[in-house]
């Protein structure tokens, strides 16, 4: 595998060689600070624009391309980095050596004209986007907003954060707002569009077996459209603004059978090392899985929850765990987990459990070479993030010890507990 990095005068192209898979991969990232109120907008051009084109008005049209693009796949989506939001699209399509000569050209041309000829048109003097299309592009995100509340999960998980520091960037529902979606209109969509191509920082990745010289000239000219001044981009990383002495407690009442307990710990002043690693084995210890003390001491043992797992947010230098639990057995399983992060701080984990977490997370890197979605997962972290490359984490996780893990578990603070309480009790 060979990466290379061409900067040009508005946008960075990545290019991942690899004989590895038959097909090739083009993404093109869209990256601005969060905004709360962009939010919304952000996934609406998603929508709008993975819905019809110019050239193919209509999503019957739109898959007879791709069939004649030999299935062509693609799609759009947003997703929040931090302190930024990045929107992006990408198609995956045959190389051609398995289809035929010109394949790759057409294909990015599809890519292209998906991003840059949307489906508009005139009102009065103005242009909008197609009013059928947007209708559409309207209705789809008004039911993933409703269905994000309607999921215990995730309401739950979205809850706490907004508890834990309200209109802060880690408090930011990443489905958009119903109140911010009832103001959006085809022409303030369409304005927005534009300040996306002129105003984002931008990167455009190929992962496959294509040549440097020719996918080079092939980009260049489909993204010739793309005459942004390229910006610099700020970290990515949050940093908590202050760490409670007594944590908050939140309790809401849903028609729900089972409780949802989240429990969010705000992390001090973590090591680059430490964040990026570290993190990764104490969260595993903790609750990663069936061999976890929480999982052991909360379910196994005592039998007080349906699920229960920790996950490391290190972006956000965050560290959640969730249960899902009768609400009688609120007060017990609070303490218990209360007792097994004290247990972490006292260093009361094996140096077995730490081989399991690192056995883990090695597994995981080996994984991300089997998938070109995550290879380009992988280098965007790399070019937003300063992530290392794979061998570089092989070596890195090994490096980490006993006492890092608990160097790391006296900066972890419990911050807020959230209770979505359920009507009914049960058995666990």
């Amino acid at each position: 595998m060979k990466y290379e990095k061409i900067s040009t005068y508005s946008y960075n192209l990545h290019v991942i060689k690899t004989k590895k898979f038959k097909t090739v991969t083009v993404k093109i990232n869209f990256k601005r600070k969060l905004s709360k109120e962009e939010i919304t907008y952000r996934n609406m051009i998603v929508n709008m624009l993975c819905e019809s084109t110019a050239e193919y008005p209509t999503k019957r049209l739109m898959s007879i391309a791709t069939e004649d693009l030999y299935e062509l796949y693609y799609k759009g989506m947003t997703y929040m980095s931090g302190k930024y939001s990045v929107l992006g699209f990408d198609v995956t399509f045959l190389n051609e050596e398995y289809t035929e000569k010109g394949m790759m050209d057409k294909s990015i041309k599809f890519l292209a004209d998906l991003i840059f000829k949307p489906n508009v048109e005139k009102k009065g003097h103005k242009t909008v986007f197609n009013l059928e299309n947007f209708k559409l592009a309207y209705n789809l995100l008004k039911d993933n907003i409703i269905a994000s509340k309607e999921d215990p999960d995730s309401y739950s998980r979205i809850r706490m954060l907004e508890n834990m520091e309200p209109n802060s960037y880690t408090s930011y529902r990443s489905c958009g707002y119903i109140e911010d979606l009832e103001k959006v209109d085809s022409e303030k969509l369409y304005n927005y569009y534009k300040s996306i191509l002129t105003n984002d920082i931008i990167d455009i990745f190929v992962i496959g077996n294509v040549n440097e010289r020719h996918i080079v000239k092939t980009i260049d000219e489909a993204f010739s459209k793309i005459k942004t001044l390229k910006k610099p981009s700020d970290s990515h990383f949050i940093r908590p603004k202050k760490v409670r002495f007594r944590p908050k407690t939140v309790k809401e009442k849903q028609k729900i059978n089972q409780s949802k307990l989240v429990l969010g710990y705000k992390i001090d002043k973590m090591s680059d090392f430490e964040l990026r690693y570290v993190l990764n084995v104490y969260s595993y210890i903790l609750g990663g899985g069936p061999d976890s003390k929480l999982f052991k001491t909360v379910r196994e043992e005592n039998s007080l929850c349906y699920s229960i797992s920790s996950v490391g947010q290190p972006l956000n230098s965050i560290l959640t765990i969730n249960a899902g639990i009768d609400k009688n057995n609120f007060k017990k399983t609070l303490l218990l987990i209360k007792k097994e992060v004290s247990n972490m701080k006292k260093g009361k984990f094996s140096d077995e459990d730490i081989i399991k977490a690192k056995i883990t997370y090695i597994n995981s890197l080996k994984e991300l070479e089997d998938s070109p979605q995550s290879l380009l997962s992988l280098y965007a972290g790399i070019e937003y993030l300063k992530s290392d490359d794979i061998k570089e984490r092989f070596n890195k996780i090994n490096k980490v010890t006993h006492s890092d893990v608990i160097k790391l578990a006296s900066k972890i603070h419990l911050d807020t507990i959230y209770l979505l309480e359920g009507e009914a009790n049960e058995k666990a």
